[in-house]
């Protein structure tokens, strides 16, 4: 019988944090500190991780962007849409950013809380690159647009990787030729290819939680459960306050409806995607409940719900920005204005592009440690209540995409 992924991963957190709280530090098998052997485990993942960021989020956005504008029937509406998701998920970073200020989940009692996850070593590292020399706003905008493409892939600057597959992307829509069709078809099948390879890879999650889970612990105890437990009402209550504020706000003053019907008509969608942890798993039932109980037409809810899976993704930008401030504030870095401008950038182009998969959040968030300085191998710790916060995010996704499905069928006139 085939066990699902998130089970696996859920039998390795509780194996890794078993072992690691049992055995200690000090444990030695045939000469090898065990400690090393976790650390090994734990690195060959990340380090597979940061080897398919880049070809999978430059592959994505390019794929994405190309395929929206294919239809130039549709390119007025598509337009919309697609404002309406750049503005949805911008929005949500700036609810992630907001209530991350208020809570400040990577500090305890004022200091930072790296230590109990282990991340002492790094930080104290870390703090000894950064302020030598924080980048500024300025340089943040400078690294948009890189003088030589392969030394920012070789670097890690996703800022420039993404603006520049959005280009190619978009001057792929506005050639009409045999030629621009088959170099976008080339692009989608460079992208799903990508996608198979991470979810290749992502079999091979288990084994590097259970690492990351056993040096962690080994090293620090549980105590690392306290900063992540605070770190998991940050993203939810940054969820709640953005799909039950936010969003039905957005609703009333763009649309110009009573907001709040929307959630009882969603709901089986909502249900489902809560369930699944997937937008693509829930996509039948949610553009039936557009089309049937939202009274959204056909020709919009079906563009608008079936492009959501692929660009839409607010709850997880928002997930994405908090976990890159919380790694951040507990290792003891405080990020410049134009770095956490930059972590929220990322956030947001890192979502609409890769598709939702398990454990492309994982992939993101390492991409963006990586790219402002950060260690990438504290993702790890994120994975343990990981399951729940992708099932909450991914609701979220879908109640967003049905936002602006209702937004947009308003606007033009095509609503029952």
């Amino acid at each position: 019988m085939r066990i699902d992924l998130h089970w696996r991963v859920l039998v390795a957190i509780v194996l890794g944090g078993l072992v690691g709280y049992l055995g200690g530090a000090d444990v030695v098998v045939f000469g090898i500190n065990t400690l090393a052997i976790y650390e090994t485990l734990g690195t060959l993942f990340v380090s597979a991780l940061k080897m398919v960021a880049v070809p999978l989020v430059v592959t994505s956005v390019i794929a994405s962007v190309s395929r929206f504008g294919s239809a130039h029937a549709l390119r007025r509406v598509g337009l919309r849409v697609l404002l309406l998701y750049v503005l949805t998920t911008l929005a949500a970073v700036l609810v992630a950013v907001t209530v991350f200020g208020l809570v400040k989940p990577g500090l305890i009692s004022g200091t930072p809380a790296g230590v109990r996850m282990a991340l002492d070593a790094a930080s104290a590292e870390l703090r000894g690159k950064l302020t030598s020399g924080t980048r500024s706003l300025a340089d943040g905008l400078l690294a948009i647009v890189p003088p030589n493409l392969f030394e920012a892939a070789r670097n890690g600057n996703l800022p420039g990787l993404i603006f520049f597959s959005l280009l190619i992307g978009y001057s792929l829509t506005r050639i009409e030729s045999e030629c621009s069709r088959r170099l976008s078809e080339s692009f989608v099948a460079l992208s799903e290819t990508m996608v198979r390879t991470t979810a290749l890879f992502m079999q091979l999650a288990p084994v590097g939680v259970f690492g990351l889970v056993a040096h962690t612990v080994a090293k620090s105890g549980l105590d690392a459960l306290g900063p992540l437990l605070l770190f998991s009402a940050t993203v939810i209550a940054s969820l709640s306050l953005y799909a039950l504020g936010l969003l039905p706000l957005l609703v009333r003053l763009a649309a110009r409806v009573n907001p709040w019907p929307l959630f009882p008509a969603m709901a089986p969608a909502l249900l489902t995607a809560f369930s699944t942890a997937s937008s693509s798993a829930s996509l039948a039932t949610s553009i039936d409940c557009v089309e049937r109980r939202v009274g959204v037409s056909k020709r919009v809810g079906g563009l608008v719900m079936s492009l959501g899976p692929s660009l839409n993704h607010a709850g997880t930008a928002l997930y994405e920005c908090v976990a890159v401030l919380f790694i951040a504030q507990a290792c003891g870095v405080a990020l410049s204005i134009g770095e956490e401008v930059m972590a929220a950038l990322m956030a947001l182009g890192t979502s609409m592009g890769i598709a939702g998969i398990p454990g492309s959040s994982a992939v993101a968030i390492t991409a963006i440690l990586s790219s402002l300085g950060l260690p990438a191998e504290a993702v790890g710790v994120l994975l343990v209540f990981d399951r729940v916060l992708d099932m909450c995010r991914t609701a979220v996704n879908v109640f967003a995409d049905a936002c602006c499905a209702l937004i947009v069928a308003t606007r033009e006139g095509e609503t029952t």
